[in-house]
């Protein structure tokens, strides 16, 4: 298995806008991020996409993919799901809708935003294309199949509302939670690899602070766990130097094979 970084920033970016801080005028290209998506590539050749962020065309493009077999969605926020209609250039070289997997409110949401892309009455001139998806709601819990890939979907605290983490195989992907609830634990125990969202040092309502992520790492117990959903609070090459053995922090365009 082979996963790919797309994006690794929060909701602004780095750099910010208007910001003049010394990461937003990083000359390291790994203080460069943008917001969060991920492709998985499976041994038999499924890649499934987690999340369609604005910068979704420059992303794709970046890590040479032209094809994906389906979008699994870790919730509708517009950092993570604004990108949506780059997905026409995937949509229209494909017989069939491109399945959209996520939280069921979620996809409700999606689908209210673009009724474009949810709704087949909805049809292009002649001449013009339109991009086409299908949305399929997932339980908490239930594990399906998806391409070639066994998928479980997992409810994780947001504030106010639930995302999906994803257990792919031996991968765990987790963004934008606030805890590992003792059923998270559970669900993401034996993976090689964990994916986790860590915003600042200091403690966030929404958001697992790095602290909290490390200790929650140690919880997982992965061989290898990478941090993303970054700020421009750390330089890339300072925080990889004081996590834990075993921690890194992700960037943008990351590559890892997953045995």
């Amino acid at each position: 298995m082979k996963l790919t970084f797309l994006g690794t920033g929060t909701s602004f970016g780095v750099p910010q806008v208007g910001c003049g801080c010394a990461v937003c005028h990083s000359p390291d290209p790994r203080d460069k991020r943008n917001r969060v998506g991920a492709i998985v590539e499976t041994n038999g050749g499924a890649r499934l996409l987690i999340d369609t962020p604005p910068e979704l065309r420059l992303q794709l493009i970046a890590a040479g993919i032209d094809r994906v077999d389906a979008v699994l969605y870790t919730h509708d926020h517009a950092d993570h799901a604004h990108g949506l209609d780059d997905i026409r250039a995937i949509s229209m070289r494909r017989d069939v809708p491109l399945d959209m997997y996520g939280p069921a409110d979620s996809l409700v949401r999606l689908a209210s935003r673009f009724p474009y892309i949810f709704d087949d009455s909805i049809r292009p001139l002649p001449g013009t294309s339109k991009p086409e998806g299908r949305a399929i709601a997932l339980a908490d819990g239930e594990t399906v199949e998806i391409a070639d890939a066994e998928v479980t979907p997992v409810a994780l605290p947001h504030g106010a509302v639930d995302v999906f983490g994803y257990r792919i195989g031996p991968l765990a992907y987790v963004t934008d939670a606030k805890q590992l609830p003792a059923k998270a634990l559970k669900a993401f125990s034996g993976a090689k690899v964990l994916v986790l969202n860590a915003l600042f040092r200091t403690g966030h309502p929404t958001h697992l602070s790095i602290p909290e992520a490390i200790r929650t790492a140690q919880a997982v117990g992965a061989e290898r766990t990478y941090l993303t959903h970054l700020t421009h609070d750390n330089f890339h090459a300072d925080l990889e130097a004081e996590l834990p053995r075993g921690i890194a922090p992700a960037f943008d365009g990351l590559t890892i094979r997953i045995d």
